[in-house]
C-alpha cells in the first residue's frame, strides 16, 4: 500500500464532500471544485495553506496528533475516519526498520474453540483482519453453510465470497450493504496494518477481479465494525435477522469473536431452533478433512 497516495485521496474525498455551508463559510462567485478548497479546510484547521497542501500530498511524517485533530474536525470526519487519519500518520511516521510487516497466521487457541463451542443458543464465528472465517461454533458453520459448501479452500474468506460468487447476492438480502460494509472494513483494516502481505494481495485480488469492489475501494470509506445488524436468506431456514456484536480477543491480536442474537420471540429466534435441529444432522454425517462442516 502506498502511504502517499492512500493519504492524498483519502484527505481529497473527505474535503470534497463537505460544503461551505455545512462549515459556516459564505461563498462568493463560481466554484471550480466540490466541497472545500484547500485554503478553506487550513483556516479551519488552525494552520496555513501551505502546510495542509504538504499534508494532503501525503506528507504526514512528524504532524502532531493536534494538528489531526483540528483537520478531522474541520472535515467532519466521524470516529472511524478520525482513526483512520491518525493510522496514516503513523504509517508515515514509522521507520522501515520499525514497521510491522505481514500479520503471521495464528492458530485458533482450544480456550477460544470452548468457548464457541460453549456458546449454543446463537450462530458465532471468529475472524481474522482479512476476514478469513477461521473458526465457528455449531450454528455459525450452519448459518454460513453456503460459504464453507461453495469453496474448498480453507480458510474460507467473506469478502471472497461477497464479490466473487454469485451466491453471495442469494445468502445476504442487503447485499449493497454487505458489499459496502465489508470494503470499508478492509479498508481500515489496510490503515491498521499497511504492511500485510496476505491483506494487500486480497485487496489486489478483488480489484482485479470485481468492477464492484473496485468502484467501492476508490471511495476511501472506513468502518468500525462494532454492532449492528445482518438479515441472511438461509438455503434452509429462510430469512432471518441478527443483532450483531464483535469483540476483539485481546490475547490473539487481530482476531475477532462476532455472536449473532435474534430478537427474542421472534421468527428469527423460532428459526435459530430449526438451524440447530439441521446442524445435528450434518455432525451425524460421516466427515473427511475436506469436508465443508469440519472444524479446522
Amino acid at each position: 500500500m502506498d502511504g502517499k497516495s492512500e493519504t492524498r485521496e483519502f484527505l481529497a474525498t473527505r474535503r470534497a464532500r463537505i460544503t461551505p455551508q455545512q462549515v459556516g463559510l459564505a461563498t462568493y462567485g463560481r466554484r471550480r471544485v466540490p466541497g472545500l478548497r484547500r485554503e478553506e479546510v487550513a483556516v479551519l484547521a488552525g494552520v496555513s495553506t501551505d502546510y495542509y497542501a504538504q499534508l494532503e500530498r501525503g506528507n504526514l511524517a512528524g504532524v502532531s496528533d493536534s494538528v489531526l485533530d483540528a483537520i478531522a474536525r474541520a472535515l467532519h470526519l466521524d470516529e472511524a475516519e478520525h482513526a483512520h487519519l491518525h493510522d496514516l500518520a503513523h504509517t508515515a511516521n514509522t521507520t522501515p526498520n520499525t514497521r510491522r510487516r505481514a500479520t503471521r497466521k495464528q492458530p485458533i487457541r482450544p480456550v477460544v474453540q470452548r468457548i464457541l463451542d460453549g456458546i449454543t443458543t446463537m450462530p458465532a464465528i471468529v475472524m481474522n483482519v482479512r476476514l478469513d472465517l477461521l473458526s465457528a461454533n455449531r450454528l455459525g458453520y450452519a448459518l454460513y453453510s453456503p460459504v464453507f459448501d461453495d469453496d474448498p479452500a480453507r480458510p474460507v474468506n467473506l469478502a471472497r465470497f461477497t464479490f466473487l460468487n454469485p451466491h453471495a447476492t442469494g445468502l445476504y438480502p442487503d447485499w449493497n450493504l454487505a458489499a459496502d460494509t465489508t470494503v470499508a472494513m478492509l479498508r481500515t483494516e489496510a490503515g491498521r496494518h499497511p504492511y500485510d502481505r496476505e491483506l494487500s494481495d486480497l485487496i489486489g485480488e478483488l480489484s482485479t477481479r470485481s468492477d464492484t469492489f473496485r468502484n467501492r475501494w476508490v471511495a476511501h470509506n472506513v468502518l468500525l465494525h462494532r454492532s449492528g445488524t445482518k438479515r441472511f436468506h438461509h438455503p434452509v431456514i429462510g430469512d432471518v435477522s441478527f443483532a450483531y456484536e464483535v469483540m476483539e480477543l485481546s490475547a490473539d491480536t487481530g482476531l475477532t469473536l462476532t455472536a449473532y442474537s435474534p430478537e427474542p420471540g421472534s421468527s428469527s429466534h423460532d428459526s435459530v431452533a430449526l438451524l440447530a435441529s439441521w446442524a445435528a444432522t450434518l455432525d451425524e454425517r460421516p466427515q473427511d478433512a475436506s469436508s465443508p462442516h469440519r472444524r479446522p
